[in-house]
């Protein structure tokens, strides 16, 4: 074997993901056709829940000062992050060329080896290894590894040698996208529906802006390259009068709203994630977002398959978990487009929309849904609010010292996290044969809260992806069940 685990694709996805293997233990390859990285950055920013696992992992850091909003959209209509408590808001103007820098850096520390230059051609799956054939530098290799996992974009070419089915809905219109250095515009930062389309302005610094402009009544155009710099200022200037032909474009790319999803994200000892598993309109950024929450589920998973510590069945459980929130991303993004992108047959749609989304509860739902917060997975019988939930951040202290839930989560391992009301010595016998993977933290809460939900819990067991898996105060599987499920037989 070359490895035991070949990622393809140095995006954001598979960047996270070699790192997270490397935290399991396991060796990585990982291999990117491209030679070196373009320094572009379609994604620009951050939901909270990716605010929350680049924190887990103590990655946050690494971006300095970060603007935050709790301001955000739903298909233009504003929504109010305000409303849940005790989150990070989301993040604005962080380009996706930092967030590969930093992962990179991460992913390599960490001892991933990352093959720049190498393009895979062929891959073949016997039931007991991957074989990839790939072009390099230095002519054609042939790799083998336990597993391949395809994080190689919306075109993946492992999605299509593997033969995974990608259904979906054909494109019905192009949108345009460029970062102009020179121009000056004034800023529409989620965009203005302008007769005949849409048109989005935004500084990134550096006296550039990002443009989008969105163009009613062309079709979508198959294109070889990205599209050229004056079909996008002629565009712009149809819609909003501005010339910004005269600009300086750093880079121009195009994209549809296709929304298309692998019916299955594995295939033996092949799988995806990121774009090549889910694409869509690129409605408030998600995309980056979720390709990131899905390496964060697969990899410590594949990381115990690996090293033999789970049955080869926990695989399946990141189907079965991620599967269901790349649904809930195409709809919600199909959504966004119809209510932001089409004409004036959507404006009573829109008003009743504004009218519900006044409402708290509505605005919660949906700060949820494009959050990532309002992920439940079915981990086991139970009725908790916890159960299936991220762990929230809370402030501890254990061991007479400060800490917190993020920072417990930093080694991506296991934590069964007693807060003084749980467990307590029971909990400690029955990990005990768990220790190499779990560790036990018997910590108390800084706040005085009798309703926190996490004091109500009295002890929660936590994944490394930071997803609470047992609850001691919930009514139904044994500790001990809950562990084998999750981290193998002891």
């Amino acid at each position: 074997m070359d490895a035991d685990v070949i990622v393809v694709g140095a995006g954001p996805a598979g960047l996270m993901l070699a790192g997270e293997l490397r935290l399991a233990g396991v060796p990585v390859v990982l291999i990117e056709r491209l030679e070196r990285p373009t320094g572009e950055s379609r994604g620009l920013g951050f939901t909270a829940r990716t605010m929350e696992i680049l924190d887990q992992r103590g990655l946050l850091a690494e971006y300095g000062e970060i603007v935050t909003s709790p301001h955000g959209h739903f298909g233009g209509l504003p929504v109010d992050f305000s409303v849940l408590d005790g989150i990070h808001f989301s993040a604005n103007g962080v380009s996706q060329a930092k967030t590969e820098e930093i992962l990179a850096k991460w992913a390599t520390g960490l001892g991933a080896d990352i093959r720049r230059g190498w393009e895979l051609t062929g891959l073949s799956d016997d039931g007991t290894a991957v074989t990839a054939e790939v072009d390099t530098p230095d002519g054609r290799r042939r790799l083998r590894a336990r597993y391949l996992i395809g994080c190689d974009g919306g075109r993946s070419t492992v999605r299509k040698l593997a033969g995974f089915e990608f259904p979906g809905s054909e494109p019905t219109l192009e949108m345009f996208l460029a970062d102009v250095a020179g121009c000056a515009l004034r800023p529409r930062p989620i965009g203005e529906r302008v007769p005949g389309g849409m048109a989005m302005s935004a500084p990134i610094g550096g006296g550039v802006d990002r443009v989008i402009v969105c163009e009613r009544g062309d079709p979508p155009v198959e294109r070889d390259g990205p599209p050229p710099f004056g079909e996008i200022a002629e565009a712009w200037s149809r819609l909003t009068g501005e010339d910004i032909g005269g600009g300086d474009p750093l880079w121009t790319s195009s994209f549809t709203d296709s929304a298309r999803q692998a019916t299955e994200y594995r295939r033996g000892r092949v799988l995806l994630a990121g774009d090549a598993a889910h694409i869509h309109l690129p409605a408030g950024g998600q995309g980056l977002n979720v390709g990131l929450q899905d390496a964060l589920n697969l990899g410590w998973k594949l990381g115990a398959v690996v090293r033999g510590r789970a049955p080869e069945s926990l695989l399946d459980t990141y189907h079965g978990e991620r599967h269901p929130v790349g649904e809930r991303l195409l709809m919600n993004t199909q959504a966004q487009g119809l209510l932001f992108l089409s004409g004036k047959e959507v404006e009573p749609l829109r008003e009743v929309m504004g009218e519900l989304m006044a409402i708290d509860e509505v605005n919660r739902h949906l700060v949820g849904m494009i959050s990532g917060l309002e992920i439940r997975y079915d981990l086991g019988p139970g009725e908790h609010p916890l159960l299936g939930r991220r762990l929230p951040p809370r402030e501890l202290v254990v061991a007479d010292e400060k800490t917190g839930t993020t920072e417990l989560l930093r080694e991506g391992r296991g934590i069964l996290l007693d807060v003084g009301a749980g467990a307590g010595a029971g909990a400690w016998a029955q990990a005990g044969p768990w220790a190499d993977r779990v560790d036990v933290v018997t910590a108390s809460l800084t706040e005085d809260d009798a309703g926190d939900v996490l004091r109500q819990a009295g002890a929660v067991l936590v994944r490394p992806d930071g997803y609470v898996a047992w609850v001691a105060a919930a009514p139904g599987e044994s500790l001990t069940t809950a562990l084998t499920r999750w981290f193998g037989p002891a």
